[in-house]
């Protein structure tokens, strides 16, 4: 779907606009200053607030800004059971707190453990096979293959359908945003999906997370269906695009700044407050929140059911809550990112994406401590409401 230039970003801004998907960092930069709550009437219509503090205010108050509708672009009707949505992070209180209370215990740091030996023996053959080859696409051929394959295995789902898998969410978050159609075919198939695993498991009950959604209760009764598919929607859908997207992001940076690339490989104690750094200043996720009543926003005048893009990357980049916001400081010691969000919807799956990216950064390094973009190759990057590279093509040594 064709959208004209934009000219005002402040008055017309477009998230899937290439300018704002290849570098939207001096675009927000610019707002911060000239308009910190930008309007645009684009994708059914929408307000970004940019500066640090108006999106964590806006994350906070779950009253005037419901989690209903997460994403900008207008809804599909898809033909599949208008019950199932992506819970929690689509559920406003009270729905909201046993929805979370249901997942949590999955990805506690203890059940997160469980599948670092598996993700590390991942990385380790990924980046095998590009050390070996001497170049490669490290989004495609490395960052793009790691999350599908936890998140199928811990749902208990065949692995080798991984690449159907990652067909199913960038239809539904890159693809699909410009094209309803795609959404709604990848959609259907997700939740076709998930029904048939739903079935299977009643059947025949697993050593996986699925099959533990279906045996939990909420005030003595069982979780209902509906509720448990849409939630592997969300843990599918989520886990992946959004992890894919910081570890690709972290490449980027490190092959193209060698100093901080060599000093991970030299201090590698540097690596857990590196991944919150990166996690910074590439934060991959904006969240649409849809307003409940007429609100205020630092002088915006937004009225109930208009949208609200909490452009959690941007308030990552303000200099009011970060000194020197642009420059990646690997060590540095107070860091009090958005990356994952805040407040009731901060992400569930927050330390399962952690151990991914440094599981992946380390075993990357261990392989390949020198490399660089590839001469005269393209990297491209996909947008919206998830940024990150699609295409990363690098060199080794």
């Amino acid at each position: 779907m064709a959208t004209h230039e934009v000219r005002d970003w402040a008055g017309d801004y477009d998230v899937y606009d290439p300018e704002y998907v290849t570098d939207p960092f001096p675009i927000w930069d610019d707002l911060r200053e000239r308009c910190p709550v930008a309007h645009t009437e684009r994708w059914g219509g929408s307000w970004l607030p940019t500066r640090y503090e108006d999106v964590v205010a806006i994350a906070h108050d779950v009253e005037r800004f419901s989690s209903s509708e997460i994403l900008v672009a207008p809804r599909v009707e898809d033909g599949t059971n208008d019950g199932i949505k992506a819970p929690p992070i689509t559920s406003d209180p009270p729905e909201h707190h046993w929805a979370r209370r249901l997942i949590l215990p999955a990805f506690s740091p203890k059940s997160v453990a469980r599948y670092e030996v598996y993700s590390r023996q991942l990385c380790r053959r990924l980046a095998d096979r590009i050390a070996e080859d001497g170049r490669g696409d490290a989004a495609e051929g490395y960052a793009q293959q790691i999350p599908v394959r936890v998140i199928a295995r811990m749902l208990g789902v065949d692995e080798g359908r991984a690449d159907e898998f990652t067909g199913w969410v960038r239809g539904v978050l890159e693809f699909g945003a410009l094209d309803p159609e795609r959404r709604k075919a990848a959609r259907q198939s997700i939740i076709g999906f998930f029904t048939e695993q739903v079935e299977d498991r009643r059947r025949a009950p697993k050593d996986d997370l699925l099959t533990e959604l279906l045996a939990a209760e909420v005030d003595g009764r069982p979780v209902p269906d509906s509720h448990v598919i849409g939630t592997c929607n969300l843990i599918l859908v989520a886990g992946i695009d959004t992890t894919w997207s910081a570890i690709g992001s972290a490449l980027w940076h490190l092959a193209t700044h060698p100093e901080d690339r060599r000093r991970l490989v030299d201090e590698p104690a540097l690596m857990p407050t590196a991944v919150e750094e990166l996690l910074r200043a590439y934060a991959p996720v904006t969240m649409a929140r849809v307003v409940t009543e007429d609100v205020e926003v630092h002088g915006a005048c937004i009225a109930a059911g208009d949208k609200v893009l909490m452009a959690f990357p941007s308030a990552n980049r303000d200099p009011a809550a970060f000194p020197d916001p642009d420059r990646v400081v690997l060590d540095r010691a107070e860091n009090r990112h958005v990356a994952f969000g805040v407040g009731i919807h901060r992400c569930a799956g927050s330390n399962l994406a952690r151990m991914e990216l440094r599981v992946a950064l380390e075993e990357w390094l261990a392989r390949m401590p020198e490399f660089r973009l590839a001469e005269g190759e393209e990297v491209t990057w996909a947008g919206g409401q998830v940024r990150g590279p699609r295409h990363l093509p690098v060199v080794v040594g």
